[in-house]
């Protein structure tokens, strides 16, 4: 007898038996069993997770006719009945696989959906098996949607796809839809040992676990490298063959580049990749391997318990979450994956592996590479020292001066050195040498002259109009400022009451008639006046009508905050020009003023 291949040999053959799609199976079983049946089912998922297999379980199950002959329709089908040995031959008249990436167009389809007016010759449902099914042609899409929507009530349709952002709508909303999910290496690990032991062929855990992850979520990848293994190493299944055979990359490589990184040794981590050169090793791998020991690493800082006990480097993986910071090992575990993809755009993976784990070593918090590594600034050339002038007996000296804590906190902060002065700052007159000071010299003036203060800046709004209080204008403001406060009023809505001016209030009327005068046209868009009206009315506990018009306005919640900020701003300005301590610093240096724009109001 010829040998049968592991994915084929121990295809599930009942739901019982399929493992890793329990949702699917679930619902499934519980419609055969309640005999709610749909006449379309969808089945989406990556290559290798059990699409056909459930396809067939479920034509088994349809047309299930038990071992006496007489069973119905059931979740759990015989396999011995003739309908179930012929379905998993491949050789029911009733059930019918087509494969879409050779059979796409609408003549294939015609001639399937000519045979759906025959009832079926042997079972109960005759069941339509399309694989691939997002291949088929617009055209032939359109022929079956009538046929999908209104099968006969012994046609069922089952459509398998990897790809189901490729099938029209029309056809997905007529299929019952199960998105198959990959499997977890876990859960393949365990199939495996379990096909394994069947077959009575020894392995290694660390074998079984290579394969498992290798597979990548398919169940059939699984097992086709399980036969792969076998034959490599001659029946027998241990973890230094297939990692040979799948060009794994041991873990001892990723954990010697690991340590070295730790440690900040350069020269054992490119010591460590000209072996993994040596041996013919792959980059790519050895940044996944390094990738897999650093998520197990975060999760020993993270949460002891849930690290993987069957790993057989606990130790050391131990080991190396005491010598490296939590977001250490984020940062590296970072760009290890994004090293990765870069791996194509060196000049060869080697080069390319070696600068991502260089990159760690220049970037290493903590490390002072990162700022070592930036070019200096050009030395500027020292500016000449002040030269104090001679100040009068009669004058107090600044050491005298008494000054608060608040006042020297604010004056240092004026005299605080900085490398350039910024670009809004005067620029010195022509025969004074600038000097990195916010306080500059400037000519010689005595300690009773007035000093000559920057004008303040008048807002936008105070040069458009005079300021001229309005009879509701008190009101207004403080009923805008408990809107906002409320969070009632937002965006455009906010900006209308900011800007409104309130020239009428009619309390007799019913409701109460507020009317408010507005500049700008958009903000006057019956909308925004809709939802200021709203709030109103919540805020004021009664029915309100609110009218707006056009016209200039002079007295608005807008105008008064900006007059308000340039009297605190006038203040401040005046507080710190007759402060002793400022005074006293600009009559002692050459050309010494307050920078225009550094004193701000709290």
């Amino acid at each position: 007898m010829s040998y049968v291949v592991l994915a084929r040999k121990y295809r599930p053959p009942n739901f019982e038996a399929l493992v890793g799609q329990e949702h699917v199976v679930q619902a499934l079983a519980n419609a055969l069993t309640n005999q709610r049946l749909h006449h379309a089912y969808l089945f989406t998922g990556t290559r290798g997770v059990g699409k056909t297999t459930i396809s067939r379980i479920l034509a088994k199950s349809l047309n299930c006719t038990g071992p006496d002959g007489q069973g119905g329709i059931t979740a759990h089908p015989c396999g011995v009945c003739e309908a179930c040995r012929e379905i998993d031959a491949g050789r029911y008249v009733d059930y019918v696989e087509l494969d879409a990436a050779s059979n796409r167009g609408v003549e294939e389809i015609s001639q399937l959906l000519e045979q759906a007016v025959y009832k079926p010759v042997l079972g109960r449902f005759k069941v339509y098996m399309i694989d691939e099914v997002h291949m088929l042609s617009n055209t032939a899409f359109n022929a079956m949607l009538k046929t999908l929507e209104e099968p006969p009530e012994y046609l069922k349709f089952v459509l398998a796809t990897t790809d189901p952002q490729k099938v029209p709508p029309t056809v997905l909303s007529r299929c019952l839809q199960f998105n198959l999910r990959p499997m977890a290496p876990q859960t393949v690990q365990q199939h495996l040992a379990a096909v394994l032991a069947g077959e009575g062929i020894e392995s290694e855990p660390g074998a079984l676990r290579l394969l498992a992850r290798a597979a990548r979520g398919s169940m059939r990848d699984a097992l086709s490298l399980t036969d792969q293994a076998i034959a490599f190493g001659a029946g027998r299944i241990e973890e230094a063959p297939v990692r040979q055979m799948l060009g794994a990359v041991d873990r001892s490589h990723a954990l010697r580049l690991v340590e070295a990184l730790a440690a900040g040794d350069g020269a054992a981590m490119v010591a460590a990749v000209d072996g993994l050169r040596g041996l013919g090793l792959s980059a790519a791998g050895t940044l996944d391997e390094m990738a897999l020991l650093l998520q197990q690493i975060a999760l020993q800082q993270a949460v002891p318990d849930a690290v993987d006990a069957d790993m057989g480097d606990a130790a050391a993986v131990a080991d190396l979450a005491s010598r490296l910071a939590a977001d250490e090992a984020q940062l590296l575990y970072s760009m290890v994956l994004h090293g990765r993809a870069e791996l194509a755009l060196a000049p060869d993976e080697y080069s390319g592996l070696v600068m991502v784990l260089l990159r760690w070593l220049a970037f290493r918090p903590g490390s002072g590479a990162a700022t070592s590594a930036a070019p200096a600034a050009p030395a500027r050339p020292a500016a000449p020292a002040p030269v104090p002038r001679p100040v009068d007996a009669s004058a107090r000296p600044v050491t005298a001066v008494a000054a608060s804590a608040a006042t020297v906190a604010r004056t240092s902060r004026l005299v605080a050195r900085s490398p350039e002065p910024p670009p809004w700052v005067d620029a010195p007159p022509d025969d004074v040498e600038p000097v990195d000071r916010a306080i500059a010299p400037a000519p010689a003036t005595e300690i009773n002259e007035p000093v000559r203060r920057p004008e303040p800046v008048r807002s936008a709004v105070a040069d458009t109009a005079p300021f001229v209080p309005g009879a509701h204008g008190d009101r207004w403001a403080a009923t805008v400022r408990q809107l906002v406060e409320a969070g009632s009023i937002a965006a455009l809505a906010r900006e209308l009451a900011m800007q409104a001016e309130c020239v009428a209030i009619e309390e007799a009327a019913d409701p109460v008639r507020w009317e408010l005068r507005v500049e700008r046209e958009l903000l006057r868009a019956p909308a925004h006046c809709d939802k200021l009206q709203a709030a109103l009315v919540q805020a004021l506990q009664r029915p309100v009508r609110l009218v707006v018009e056009a016209g200039p306005v002079s007295d608005t919640p807008a105008r008064r905050e900006a007059i308000e900020r340039a009297r605190r701003q006038a203040e401040a300005e005046a507080a710190i020009e007759s402060d002793p301590l400022v005074r006293a610093l600009l009559s002692q240096y050459e050309g010494a003023r307050i920078v225009p724009g550094s004193v701000k109001p709290h």
